[in-house]
């Protein structure tokens, strides 16, 4: 049983419109003159503040559903209407004088994802009966009229752009059946009491020219008309829409929709949007509606902007006479309509009082507008208009041959040389009786749409077969011309083919032919043109400046006499047409005039010339000629001009006779225009970047070999990536990957994964993605949308996935993401993780993503960024190099957002200690017994064992020695091309010091490591002289531990460490141990007295640096041998030395003063324990520098679920604590806290003075009220 709500059972039959004389339009129209009006905001940022779950979106009717339904909003109707009702009502009661339905994606199409297409008609009804009860309800309550938009989304297919890599012909819907999606979509619509139908968020053009056309053919058809409104969007600062149109193609190319509005939404705030809106405004005589973001999405894809700042631009949109709808679209909420209607009414009182709505513009009359991804206007002023004729089947037989072996793609490149060439317009005809037209139509169009410098300039579709020309039609974004329709079926068929040009939005051709045959004389041409512009302009209602006539120009000097006026009729016939068809443009397909010389292409081009040269100053707009073979007037031959003159002004009796003796005399066969290359002259890098962007594939095979055998310019293949590739790629990646990389093809470099997760519909950027990255040689598998967590690990693993991508463009997509990635930590995949989409970004990727999975995870700006990315992580010897450089950038990244959020919470210390690390004790790991308990020194260490334990990075920063990626670190740093030759030189010079420094014993090694057991108190831990004294005995010593306040993230599960977690609790019944060390590196300052006495400031830098180095290397070689051979916990140990520098060994060393332990104080305890002074000779300052210089110390932790970890900033209940506690030593650090607990400040000095400036940091700004 279907069960209906309350809205479904509610009578809309009733007209909604408050006068009966005046249409829909008319009554919106009249406000619009008087007043700007106000459109609802984000109907899913409300939704989300609901917090729903799976279980809210099913209902009881679809609690049984086999999909997950959770983020299919527009359900909400059927299954919570009353939250929907409410949403409505509370924009409605902010001021709002439109609503729009809940039915973004209300289409078949958008919900075949949720398994719900057969709901469509059922959704949208419901839906606008919803709306309409809530704008009815507000409207009685408040005597102000309300209207209710259906809403139109764009759904996630599209018919511009191919999903295949493969096959950039393939599409995954057609025009056919977005129409009838749109249809039964507005059916439901209408039948639920609309007043508006809004086309919006077009990214695709032509996927709105299928809803306008599925609503005209309704209005046509079966209901009353309703005003349509059509809203774009514009995806960034390119002005372009998402398929590659600008602002003014997109209005023109809707222009026939006679939308009472036309504007842009989404994707931009209103700051941004405005340079668009204005251009918008400039070019269309529909009223501008304008509803942006809530500005840009922040770095966690939710918005920012306060109502007040939306409120105050918008302001200035009104006050400037840009708007006459304004409105808000995601992140935008009832307090936002409220500061419009505020800013509307009250407190811009005077300004927008006095401040009229838009009045559209009287756009200047007499121009043809048509578009491809481009604008191109055709005026009184334009010069004559070239349509390219190459791309003919039946007028270029390279072409025709290419067409019939199927080799579509190399005659993509016929119509770019012809656009190339000059050619503003494309002729495309497939009419050959081998050929399936339509299908030919289809596919040829379909790649053109997939290459900018094609796609940029308006088609002509012609053809004499009708349904090859829809075929056409139904692939263009733009506004195209069909070519053509005549008179010669009657005027029944000529009406009816016009009337569908119109819908599908077209400007069109008439040729003159009419019942009677093809038209020759003047009059006749005049009369047959006469005929069918008023037939077109008064019962098609075509726009005068769509219409174009072609009066034939027919081949002359075939030798008979009655063709011998042929062009000059033409001529006479163009003045005439001109000057009584106000609008009408002339055309004509040029080769015919010259047909009978046929393989004399010098005479050809020329006689094409001379009758163009006339023939345009007597009215000629346009013509079908091969772009580029159209000689000068001027520069053709004195006398091949003369021949031409006599031909075709029909002055001599033997003009053919002579032409051809011209020819036999001079042209031999013609001519052909031939391609120069002089751009292989250049570089290689150049031949690189040019093919690239140029889309020639030819050469990039050699060139690339040529480059990769420069092996001391490119070292490894990566390099040409990243450089001349790369170059061209970026500009190649701004267009969209739109098939204009040709690498070669050689083995895929790698499998990638990409999916848009779960909730999430919207997959045009991962499809961009995965275009580009299958042109760059990479497997790609395609999950498409709506995809769990499940469904992307399991086919990660099943094709053996290199890496993994993730997509999303809504909000919650990033909490998706989130689990994404902790999944595939708990379940131990350790496979790199791109994160991208419109709601992503760096800062969220790196504070919310990158910390819940130990495997790159990598956050990507752009599809063209995706191919370097993959290919860095994928190439071994760089990837390591390149995941480090991410993690330093990220960590530097948390940190900055961190220190940036103004009123950071956090939790009290009682919370925080809930909230810790709990281990399970009694079945996890049982802690291991060290091989002595107390303290073991070492008084001269071999320094022979410690070389091989230095880390040389740190070594070339102190000399400001940084290479750049990839030649980071060492030894990759002496091939970087700026500091690469210094670093060689400084590390010899190192090295051969360091010999003489060992070899002369100038150097002494000392340090010390102890054990004992331990316990932990709370945040303490307690050391014992032995096992026996564990629990029974006061302890020899308490090191005091700090744990983490700062509140995490929502989405995190961390817990609230402190490093008392990684030891066994008193009372637990284990015993556990703690260790430390401590080792220094004696002699550096007699040294450095030495070289300074020769003022040798070089050596007395490397000798410090050097020292530093070998008391590291001390601390690390050390720490292996504790794990390995003195405490034992990892006695199988097999780890080199890049190993140890990642930390892939268990355990830890934190030292006082650092991110884990920032007290420095601890080192007093730790060296009364060991008597490290007195055994070692390393000291302490007053402020707990450690003398030498060279020195390292710190505890060891076995536990193998330690780990490092930052305290961050701490409360006044845990400095309380700290200093407070019984027995605690008290030091200047804990003397100044006190001194902040109690109100007193302190100068920098002071602190410095003080040895506490360090822990300065600890403080957070909100110290007054935390804790």
């Amino acid at each position: 049983m279907v069960l209906k709500t309350s809205a479904e059972t509610e009578d809309v039959s009733k007209l909604h419109i408050a006068d009966p004389q005046k249409s829909m339009e008319d009554e919106i129209e009249s406000v619009l003159q008087e007043r700007i009006m106000i459109l609802d905001g984000g109907m899913g940022t409300m939704i989300q503040q609901h917090a729903l779950a799976e279980e809210d979106f099913r209902g009881h009717e679809f609690k049984d559903h086999s999909r997950p339904l959770k983020g299919n909003n527009d359900l909400l109707s059927i299954t919570q209407p009353d939250i929907i009702c409410a949403i409505h009502k509370e924009y409605l009661l902010s001021g709002a004088d439109i609503i729009e339905t809940n039915t973004f994606s209300s289409t078949r199409v958008a919900q075949a994802d949720y398994g719900l297409e057969h709901l469509a008609y059922r959704l949208n009804r419901v839906s606008a009966q919803v709306a309409r009860k809530a704008a009815d309800d507000v409207t009685a309550q408040t005597g102000i009229r309300r209207y209710v938009a259906g809403a139109m989304g764009p759904t996630n297919r599209t018919l511009s752009v191919s999903p295949s890599v493969e096959r950039p012909d393939y599409r995954n819907i057609t025009f056919d059946e977005l129409v009838e999606a749109y249809k039964e979509q507005a059916k439901g619509l209408l039948d639920g009491g609309v007043d508006i139908l809004l086309v919006e968020t077009i990214f695709d053009t032509a996927n709105a020219k299928a809803a306008i056309f599925a609503l005209q053919t309704l209005f046509e058809e079966e209901y009353a008309p309703r005003p349509i409104f059509v809203s774009g969007t514009i995806v960034d600062k390119s002005g372009r829409t998402l398929s590659g149109q600008t602002g003014e193609a997109f209005v023109i190319s809707v222009s026939h929709s006679k939308a009472l509005c036309i504007g842009l939404n989404c994707a931009l705030g209103a700051a941004e949007m405005r340079p668009f809106i204005e251009t918008i405004g400039k070019c269309t005589t529909a009223y501008i509606i304008c509803y942006p973001n809530a500005g840009l999405p922040n770095t966690f894809g939710g918005y920012d902007e306060t109502p007040e700042v939306t409120a105050k631009h918008i302001k200035n949109f009104a006050l400037d006479g840009l708007v006459n709808i304004v409105g808000g679209c995601c992140g935008t909420t009832p307090a936002h309509i409220r500061y419009l209607m505020s800013y509307n009414f009250r407190e811009i009182a005077e300004a927008v009082k006095f401040c009229k709505p838009r009045v559209p513009p009287a756009l200047s009359q007499g121009y043809m507008l048509l578009s491809g991804l481009e604008p191109f206007r055709i005026g009184p002023y334009t010069n004559f208009v070239n349509i390219g004729e190459r791309c003919n089947v039946a007028g270029s037989r390279k072409f025709a041959k290419l067409i019939m072996a199927g080799n579509y793609e190399e005659a993509l490149g016929i119509a770019k040389l012809q656009v190339e060439m000059g050619a503003q317009v494309l002729d495309i005809n497939m009419d050959d009786g081998m050929l399936d037209g339509p299908a030919a139509m289809t596919r040829f169009c379909n790649l053109i749409s997939s290459e900018p410098d094609i796609a940029k300039v308006p088609l002509c579709i012609d053809s004499s077969n009708f349904s090859v020309i829809e075929a056409g039609l139904k692939c263009c974004q733009g506004k195209c011309i069909v070519n053509s329709i005549s008179l010669k079926e009657g005027e029944e068929d000529f009406l009816e083919k016009a009337r569908k040009i119109k819908l599908y939005g077209s400007a069109v051709v008439v040729m003159a032919f009419d019942e009677m045959g093809q038209a020759t004389e003047t009059e006749t041409k005049i009369a047959i043109c006469s005929r069918a512009y008023h037939l077109l302009v008064e019962k098609v209602h075509f726009n005068p400046n769509d219409i174009i006539f072609d009066p034939n120009i027919l081949t002359i000097g075939t030798g008979m006499e009655e063709h011998n006026l042929y062009a000059i009729n033409f001529i006479n016939a163009t003045k005439t047409i001109k000057e009584t068809l106000p609008g009408a443009r002339i055309s004509g397909g040029l080769s015919n005039l010259s047909f009978s010389f046929r393989g004399m292409d010098a005479i050809r081009e020329a006689m094409h010339g001379v009758f163009l040269y006339h023939a345009i100053r007597y009215g000629m707009d346009m013509g079908i000629v091969n772009a580029g073979n159209l000689p000068v007037y001027d520069d053709i031959h004195k006398e091949l001009l003369q021949l031409c003159e006599n031909l075709i002004w029909n002055k001599d009796p033997d003009a053919t006779e002579k032409l051809l003796r011209y020819a036999q005399n001079h042209a031999q066969g013609g001519k052909k225009v031939v391609q120069t290359d002089e751009w292989r002259e250049s570089s290689v890098e150049e031949r690189l970047e040019y093919a690239l962007i140029k889309g020639i594939e030819k050469y990039v095979t050699a060139d690339t070999e040529e480059a990769r055998l420069n092996q001391e310019k490119y070292p490894r293949p990566l390099n040409i990536i990243e450089g001349p590739l790369m170059n061209g790629m970026k500009i190649v990646g701004d267009l969209f990957g739109a098939g204009k990389m040709f690498l070669p093809q050689d083995p895929y470099h790698g499998t990638v994964v990409l999916a848009t997760v779960k909730g999430d519909v919207h997959d045009i950027g991962k499809n961009i993605v995965g275009v580009v990255l299958g042109c760059n040689n990479f497997r790609v598998i395609d999950l498409g949308v709506m995809t769990p967590c499940d469904k992307i690990l399991r086919a990660a693993v099943e094709n053996k996935a290199d890496i993994i991508g993730l997509s999303g463009l809504i909000t919650p997509s990033l909490d998706e993401m989130i689990f994404v990635a902790k999944e595939m930590e708990r379940l131990a995949i350790k496979i790199p993780l791109l994160i991208g989409g419109a709601t992503t970004s760096k800062t969220h990727t790196a504070v919310k993503i990158a910390p819940r999975y130990s495997a790159p995870v990598i956050h990507v700006l752009d599809a063209s960024k995706s191919v370097v990315v993959c290919s860095q992580l994928l190439d071994e010897s760089v990837k390591d190099d390149f995941f480090e450089e991410i993690l330093e950038e990220y960590e530097e990244i948390r940190q900055e957002h961190y220190e940036s959020l103004k009123e950071r919470r956090y939790l009290s210390l009682q919370q925080a200690r809930r909230k810790g690390f709990h281990n399970d004790w009694s079945s996890g790991h049982r802690p291991v017994k060290p091989k002595f308990i107390g303290t073991k020194v070492f008084e001269d260490y071999d320094l022979e064992r410690l070389v091989e334990y230095i880390d040389w990075k740190p070594f070339f920063d102190v000399w400001q020695l940084r290479g750049k990626y990839p030649n980071r670190g060492f030894p990759k740093v002496f091939n970087d091309k700026t500091v690469g030759e210094e670093a060689k030189k400084v590390y010899n010079d190192a090295q051969n010091l360091l010999k003489t420094l060992i070899n002369q014993k100038k150097l002494q090694a000392r340090g010390v490591v102890g054990f004992w057991p331990a316990q932990s108190v709370e945040d303490d831990i307690y050391l014992y002289a032995a096992e026996e004294a564990v629990g029974s005995s006061e302890p020899i010593a308490k090191f005091y531990g700090l744990r983490q306040q700062a509140e995490k993230d929502s989405a995190c599960t961390d817990p609230y460490y402190c490093l008392s977690d990684f030891i066994a609790p008193l009372g637990s019944g284990i015993c556990d141990y703690l260790g430390l060390f401590a080792v220094a590196c004696f002699g550096v300052d007699e040294l450095c007295n030495e070289f300074r006495k020769q003022d040798d400031e070089y050596n007395i830098i490397m000798v410090k640096a050097l020292a530093d180095r070998l008391a590291e290397a001390f601390a690390e070689e050390l720490h292996e041998r504790v794990r390995k051979e003195f405490w034992a916990y990892c006695s199988t140990e097999q780890l080199d030395l890049s190993d140890l520098r990642r930390i892939k060994y268990e355990g830890i060393r934190p030292a006082p003063g650092y991110p884990s332990q920032p007290d420095h104080t601890e080192k007093l305890t730790m060296w009364k324990l060991a008597n490290i002074e007195e055994t070692t000779g390393i000291g302490l300052t007053e402020s707990l520098a450690m003398i030498p210089a060279s020195a390292v110390s710190g505890l060891y932790f076995s536990s193998p679920k330690s780990k490092y970890f930052a305290v961050g900033k701490i409360c006044k209940d845990q400095v309380t604590c700290t200093v407070c506690c019984a027995n605690a030593v008290v030091t200047p650090f804990k003397n100044a806290l006190l001194k902040i607990m109690h109100g007193e400040k302190m100068c920098l000095s002071q602190r410095w003075r003080n040895g506490w400036d360090p822990f300065w940091d600890m403080i957070p700004n909100n110290w007054d009220t935390c804790g």
